[in-house]
C-alpha cells in the first residue's frame, strides 16, 4: 500500500483480503487489530510518505500443514513511496493462468519471468490471456478498459486488486457506469482505451496490447484518478 501523510486508502479492503487469504492458506487469520498495530509501529518508525507491504506467513514453514496451535505471523516492510511509471505502456501477451488467482501470494516467480521476457521483446510489461482467450490481468497490475462512456472490467479468473476495489466503489458513488465483460484481443479494437492499475496508481495508460493498438483516452484516466482521489485516507 502507498502511505501518504501516515494514512492509506482502502485499508478495510486490504485487511479483508489479508484475512480471507490467511484463512484459505493457513486455516486461520490474525485479528485485524493486531495487524493494524504492526502497521502503526512501522509507520511510526518511518517518514510520513512511504510504501508498505504486510505479508502473513506460517512460522511452521512453507511446506507444512500447521495445526490450530500454530498462529500465523506477519512481516511488515517499508520502502520509498512510489507512483508507478508514467506510461503509456505496451504489453506483450502471454498465455498464463495463476495458481489460486483470487489469492495474493508470494509464489509468483512467473511474474518476474514474463516481465523480463516482455522487456527483452521490446514491450514494457506482460498481460495474461487465459485458455479461453480472455485477457485477465497483467504481471503486477489489474487491467481496465473504456468504451467511451463506461469502465469495462475483464471477466476472467484474477486477483481483485485493492486499488481496483477502491475505484469500483467510488465509481458507483460518483454515478459513473461500469460493467464486467469478457475482453479478448479480437475485441480490443471496439474499445476506446485501456489502463493498468495497482497499489502505486489508479491508472497508467496502455497504448498497445500484443499487436493491437489502443487509442489515447485522457478522459478515462481522469475518471479513474478522480474516483481514487474520492476515497478518504485513513490511519491504521
Amino acid at each position: 500500500m502507498q502511505v501518504r501523510g501516515g494514512r492509506v486508502r482502502g485499508l478495510d479492503l486490504r485487511l479483508e483480503r489479508l484475512r480471507l487469504a490467511s484463512v484459505k492458506l493457513f486455516g486461520q487469520a490474525l485479528p485485524d487489530d493486531r495487524v493494524r498495530s504492526h502497521l502503526r509501529a512501522a509507520l511510526e518508525a518511518g517518514p510520513a510518505d512511504l510504501s508498505l507491504t504486510a505479508t502473513v506467513y506460517s512460522p511452521a514453514g512453507e511446506f507444512t500443514v500447521a495445526g490450530a496451535d500454530v498462529e500465523p505471523e506477519v512481516l511488515v516492510r517499508t520502502g520509498p513511496p512510489a507512483s508507478g511509471p508514467e506510461g503509456p505502456l505496451t504489453l506483450a501477451t502471454v498465455e498464463r493462468e495463476r495458481v489460486l488467482p483470487a489469492v495474493k501470494h508470494v509464489g509468483e516467480v512467473a511474474k518476474t519471468y514474463f516481465l523480463r521476457q516482455a522487456v527483452e521483446q521490446g514491450f514494457d510489461d506482460a498481460a495474461f490471456v487465459d485458455r479461453r482467450g480472455r485477457l485477465s490481468e497483467a504481471s503486477i497490475w489489474n487491467l481496465a478498459f473504456w468504451d467511451g462512456s463506461a469502465v469495462v472490467w475483464p471477466e476472467a479468473e484474477m486477483l481483485g486488486g485493492t486499488t481496483m476495489g477502491i475505484v469500483r466503489r467510488q465509481l458507483d458513488r460518483l454515478g459513473i457506469p461500469q460493467r464486467v465483460q469478457e475482453v479478448t484481443l479480437a475485441g480490443l479494437p471496439a474499445l476506446a482505451g485501456a489502463v493498468v492499475m495497482n497499489s502505486w496508481t489508479p491508472g497508467v495508460a496502455v497504448r498497445r496490447i500484443g499487436s493491437v493498438p489502443l487509442p489515447e483516452a485522457p478522459s478515462f484516466l481522469e475518471v479513474l484518478h478522480r474516483a481514487y482521489q474520492a476515497e478518504p485516507l485513513t490511519s491504521p
